[in-house]
């Protein structure tokens, strides 16, 4: 029999609150992702809740907000994350006539987080810089490889893959969770260029993430290098032929991802 806390809390909701210097700017920002405007305050001091469904984001304003040292961050877990981030990628394009990938505000895609059990998840900073972090809630039914890590964290355990595919899951972690696309693009280039005769499955979503991590950083040139080199590598004779079905889907999707990048 629990306590009465235990039934409280089995009906409690937690909502974050996350500053912003301008909340009439995350209005128009979440409005035209697909939320909507469920509470908004001006006095004593600007308050704002936006919502859609399970997802509810609420900012309060302070004046001097200063974005580029802002470490506030949330979590929004769901069942699939491919759905939102469609809904969020198309709100992005039609506001500023392209996905942004870099900057102030932007988004990565849905990708398994290797620090986080494998499961898909995507980030996207608001305009104040805000990280709103989107992963796949895990059910009953995954079958997902999980070991204890330092720290009492869990850790994924991919198994039966190569080199590259493992630079890549760090390479995610670190620049699609943590920001650093400087560290990403130098650990998996060296990856790659330690191993070139690695299949094309592992090779071809490296080059393209490698291609994005490039438009990322601003560095044309080394993104179109990417693209060469990921079209130069299914175009070898026979290459797509030896792929079973699972890897042919791979490969298809990292060309489609690389050819989606505004460079």
């Amino acid at each position: 029999m629990g306590s009465p806390a235990d039934d409280v809390t089995a009906t409690a909701r937690m909502i974050p609150m996350l500053p912003c210097g301008d909340v009439d700017e995350l209005v128009a920002f979440w409005t035209d992702l697909g939320l909507e405007v469920v509470y908004r305050q001006t006095r004593p001091n600007p308050y704002v809740a936006l919502k859609r469904g399970g997802v509810e984001l609420h900012y309060y304003g302070m004046p001097g907000w200063d974005r580029d040292q802002n470490h506030s961050t949330c979590a929004i877990a769901v069942a699939d994350t491919a759905p939102l981030h469609e809904l969020f990628a198309d709100g992005l394009r039609a506001r500023y006539g392209r996905l942004p990938l870099s900057g102030v505000p932007r988004i990565t895609r849905p990708r398994r987080r290797s620090d986080n059990a494998g499961l898909s998840g995507f980030s996207l900073v608001d305009p104040a810089g805000n990280w709103v972090r989107v992963s796949r809630a895990p059910d009953l039914a995954d079958d997902v490889p999980v070991a204890a890590g330092e720290g009492a964290t869990t850790s994924w355990a991919p198994s039966g893959e190569g080199r590259v595919i493992r630079a890549l899951d760090s390479a995610v972690v670190l620049a699609d969770s943590h920001g650093d696309e400087t560290q990403a693009r130098k650990i998996l280039a060296g990856a790659l260029d330690r191993a070139p005769d690695a299949p094309l499955a592992e090779r071809a979503p490296a080059l393209a993430y490698l291609a994005e991590l490039a438009v990322r950083l601003e560095d044309a040139a080394a993104a179109r290098a990417a693209q060469d080199a990921l079209a130069a590598a299914v175009a070898e004779p026979g290459a797509l032929d030896a792929l079973d079905p699972d890897d042919r889907q791979a490969v298809d999707a990292a060309v489609a991802a690389s050819a989606s990048l505004d460079i």
